[in-house]
C-alpha cells in the first residue's frame, strides 16, 4: 500500500474520533501527508500530536456549512496543492426513535452523513484540484445496508451515501477518480460504550452476538481505508465494503 508522500484530506480526525484517529496513524505511518479536518482545531491538534510525522496540516471547518465547503476546497488546494485523495470520516450518529423525530434532526444527520459527502466529491473533482489515480474513500455503515430499530434517520443517510458513491464512481471514472465507501457495524472503542450504555445489558449482548467474528477495530477499519486509498485497489471503484465481523450476513 504505497502512499508515501501522498495528499490526503482526513474528514473526523479529531483525538477523540477512534475510526478517524485510527485512519490518521495508519496514513502517517505509510508516508502520507494529511490535512486533518474538524469542527475543534484542539482536537485536531491532539490527533497531530500523536502522529510521528510532523507535516501534517490542520483546517479546523465545520462540514455541516454546506455552502462554504466550496470556497474551502478551493482555499485547501491553493495553500497544499492538488490532493491524491480524501476520506470523509466525519459523521453524525445516535438514535432517533420515530415517535420523536423532527425536521432539526433528519438535517442534523444529512447534512454531514450525506450532504457533505455529495459537495466535498463535487469540490476536490475540480480540474486541477485532484493528481492522476485519487481516490475517494467516505466513511458508510452496516446500518445503510440493513434495518435497525431506533436508528432511521442515521440508517438512511448512510443507505443514501452507499448509493451516491456508486452513482459518483461511474461520473467520476473518466476522471480516472475511484470513489468507495467502507461500512463498519459496531466498532470497538469509546463510541461503542457509549452506545451500549444506552442498549442496555441484554440488548448489548445481542448486538455483540450478531457478529460472529466479533467486533472490527478501528484499526481493521483503518486498514480497508488504507487499501481503498492505494493502488492495490486500483480497479476498485463504486463498491461499499463492509468491514463488520459477519453482521450483514446474519
Amino acid at each position: 500500500m504505497n502512499v508515501k508522500d501522498k495528499l490526503y484530506i482526513v474528514t473526523g480526525a479529531a483525538v477523540d474520533s477512534d475510526i478517524g484517529l485510527a485512519i490518521c496513524q495508519s496514513l502517517d505511518a505509510k508516508g502520507a501527508r494529511l490535512i486533518l479536518v474538524g469542527r475543534r482545531a484542539s482536537a485536531l491538534e491532539a490527533t497531530h500530536k500523536l502522529l510521528v510525522n510532523k507535516h501534517h496540516k490542520i483546517s479546523a471547518f465545520d462540514l455541516s456549512q454546506l455552502d462554504k465547503i466550496p470556497v474551502w476546497a478551493k482555499s485547501l488546494v491553493n495553500e497544499y496543492g492538488a490532493i491524491d485523495g480524501l476520506v470523509h470520516s466525519a459523521s453524525f450518529q445516535g438514535y432517533s426513535p420515530l415517535r420523536g423525530i423532527t425536521a432539526k434532526q433528519i438535517t442534523g444527520y444529512f447534512d454531514v452523513n450525506f450532504s457533505a459527502a455529495v459537495m466535498l466529491t463535487s469540490a476536490f473533482s475540480k480540474a486541477k484540484y485532484f493528481n492522476a489515480n485519487a481516490s475517494f474513500v467516505f466513511m458508510g455503515s452496516a446500518a445503510g445496508q440493513r434495518g435497525l430499530k431506533g436508528r432511521t434517520l442515521y440508517a438512511a443517510s448512510k443507505a443514501a451515501l452507499s448509493s451516491m458513491v456508486q452513482s459518483a464512481a461511474i461520473e467520476l471514472a473518466s476522471k480516472s477518480i475511484r470513489i468507495n465507501c467502507v461500512a463498519p457495524a459496531v466498532v470497538s472503542g469509546s463510541k461503542a460504550q457509549i452506545q451500549f450504555k444506552t442498549l442496555g445489558e441484554q440488548q448489548t449482548k445481542a448486538l455483540i452476538a450478531a457478529h460472529p467474528l466479533g467486533l472490527s477495530s478501528p484499526q481493521d477499519v483503518a486498514n480497508s481505508v488504507c487499501f481503498l486509498l492505494s493502488e492495490q485497489s486500483a480497479k476498485t471503484t463504486g463498491v461499499t465494503l463492509a468491514v463488520d465481523g459477519g453482521f450483514l450476513a446474519g
